[in-house]
């Protein structure tokens, strides 16, 4: 079971840091530094879909495909992304800077970036913000927690993870709390683990796991440029896993991180989890969801804690039969425990439903199949408006 922890130190074989380099106007810790210092290195990482991607993604990427990554800088107060040929150089720059100050190679370094679209990035600030990092590398608590604040855009708070396994642990950071849809979300991801493992193995297994965790958090229908998740491992506790129960306690992390992104989404005031049961299979579980999930009718129903579950089952409908087989005289939807819709009519009555907590279940039965998908969105509110009506300014 993942729990909230130090971070990206708690496994052996790692160093991090989180300093004040000046990129974020209203000042704080603004880059992070996560260095694998373990035995037996091994690396993979997973990006956006988004057909418009942030130069740090695209070097990143690259990096991975010609060696195993040994340290990854990370940058709030801009992104790097929709910045040409000079925002490709500056991210080569950036990991030419950390490789020499690490005695590494520049593409056992991975880049990522976060903030603000369309604007080049003050390199002599960062790579001075790079020289104060390598120095406050450590080990311990403070050292993660350190990198996990530093990589916070509008997240009120740092985001860290801790999943136990037998003889071996993992650990992580986040951040997110807008533009969280897949692929992934607007969200820089650090996992970190004591485990052995090889390339491909890690790959396989983050992929897995963020398929049904970061991929299935979708607080607000709007992917980002820049999404990063990367595992970096150690092989400090000499321990291989088991692959299927490896792949099971990343997937427990990324959930962990995943449920705190949702927890901490701009302006929320509802964290939402859609359950579609009886789907004939996972993508129509998955497309039934998401339909809901981005439907801004519902979340402000949601937001007035209105258990309004016509805008459920209409959204629903919205689904090819292509994509979703089933019968509209079927649908069941249960909201917090009272099932409002029954045999695609009225159920129980809707007053009975109290919509008052912070975590808000809706069960849609499709009676169509044996799959069921859990996704998480948030609800659609004034506060959320109003923050990303001033988010440039």
């Amino acid at each position: 079971m993942s729990t909230p922890g130090v971070g990206v130190t708690v496994p052996a074989g790692f160093r991090s840091a989180g300093v004040t380099a000046g990129l974020k106007a209203h000042g704080g810790r603004d880059l992070a530094l996560v260095v694998n210092d373990g035995p037996h290195p091994a690396s993979a990482g997973v990006f956006t879909s988004n057909r418009v991607v942030a130069a740090p993604v695209t070097l990143t990427r690259a990096h991975l495909e010609r060696a195993t990554m040994r340290a990854v800088v990370l940058n709030s107060g801009g992104a790097n992304a929709c910045t040409g040929a000079e925002g490709m150089e500056d991210a080569r720059a950036t990991a030419a800077h950390v490789a020499a100050a690490l005695g590494l190679l520049p593409e056992q370094v991975g880049v990522a970036s976060t903030g603000l679209i369309g604007e080049r990035l003050p390199m002599e600030t960062l790579l001075a913000g790079v020289d104060l990092a390598v120095p406050a590398l450590a080990a311990d608590a403070a050292g993660g927690a350190c990198a996990a604040d530093a990589i916070r855009t509008t997240d009120t708070v740092p985001k860290t993870v801790q999943v136990d396994g037998p003889g071996w642990v993992i650990g992580g950071m986040a951040k997110g709390a807008g533009m969280l849809a897949p692929g992934l979300a607007t969200m820089l991801c650090v996992l970190t683990t004591d485990a052995l493992l090889e390339d491909e193995g890690a790959a396989l297994a983050l992929r897995e796991a963020v398929r049904t965790t970061f991929d299935r958090t979708d607080s607000d229908g709007c992917m980002s440029t820049n999404d990063t998740v990367l595992l970096l491992a150690s092989g400090a506790s000499g321990s291989a896993p088991d692959p299927t129960e490896f792949t099971e306690g990343l997937r427990s992390a990324c959930a962990g991180l995943a449920r705190q992104l949702i927890a901490d989404a701009e302006g929320a005031s509802h964290d939402i989890e859609i359950v579609v049961q009886g789907a004939s299979d996972e993508s129509a579980g998955e497309a039934v969801a998401r339909s809901v999930a981005r439907s801004n009718l519902f979340k402000a129903a949601v937001f007035g804690n209105d258990p309004n579950w016509g805008r459920v089952v209409s959204q629903v409908g919205t689904v090819p039969s292509s994509l979703a087989p089933f019968d509209p005289e079927d649908l069941d939807v249960t909201i917090n425990g009272v099932t409002v819709c029954r045999g695609g009519g009225v159920g129980d009555p809707r007053e009975l439903v109290d919509m008052t907590p912070r975590e808000v279940h809706v069960v849609i039965d499709l009676h169509a199949g044996e799959a069921t998908v859990t996704l998480w969105t948030s609800d659609l509110t004034h506060d959320y408006v109003h923050e990303n009506s001033a988010y440039s300014s």
